[in-house]
């Protein structure tokens, strides 16, 4: 499993999220900068992605929408705030209500950092939320369990030529 760890922090408001995968750093970067990568990893198996607008540029943005198993569809969004290819970048994170950035509920913001470590990469994801009961609400929706399955996806993506 690709994920080594998770930790939930009330004092500072954090969900961290560290993964670890057998490719470079540069590699690992192209699953989070390209959409039609992104979206075969980014949700659980049971929510898969569809991302309508990404753009992983500083001030870009990104658009997308989860199915879930009985088609339902939940939309979010994300504002990238600031990138340091391919090692680092930061966004701002949201439901929305029509999957165009409508925000429905706080937001949260997403740290993603690639580093090399033995010959694979070492992700680490940190995400701040607006209060503890943000971040409990979110947890108990199920997010810390979706972002483990979700991230347990990437490897067999990585593997592909």
């Amino acid at each position: 499993m690709p994920v080594v760890s998770t930790h939930k922090d009330l004092d500072s408001l954090t969900l961290t999220v560290v993964s670890e995968h057998d490719a470079d750093v540069a590699r690992v970067w192209q699953i989070w900068e390209d959409p039609r990568q992104l979206e075969r990893w980014w949700g659980p198996p049971t929510w898969p992605a569809t991302f309508t607008e990404h753009d992983l540029t500083p001030g870009g943005r990104s658009a997308y929408y989860m199915t879930g198993p009985e088609g339902e569809k939940a939309g979010g969004w994300w504002s990238i705030l600031s990138v340091d290819s391919p090692r680092s970048f930061e966004f701002e994170d949201g439901f929305a209500d029509d999957g165009q950035g409508v925000p429905t509920t706080d937001t949260t913001r997403a740290v993603v950092t690639l580093e090399p470590v033995d010959g694979r990469t070492r992700m680490t994801m940190v995400t701040t939320f607006a209060s503890a009961e943000h971040l409990e609400s979110l947890v108990a929706m199920g997010m810390e369990e979706g972002l483990r399955e979700a991230m347990s996806q990437i490897d067999g993506l990585l593997a592909e030529v």
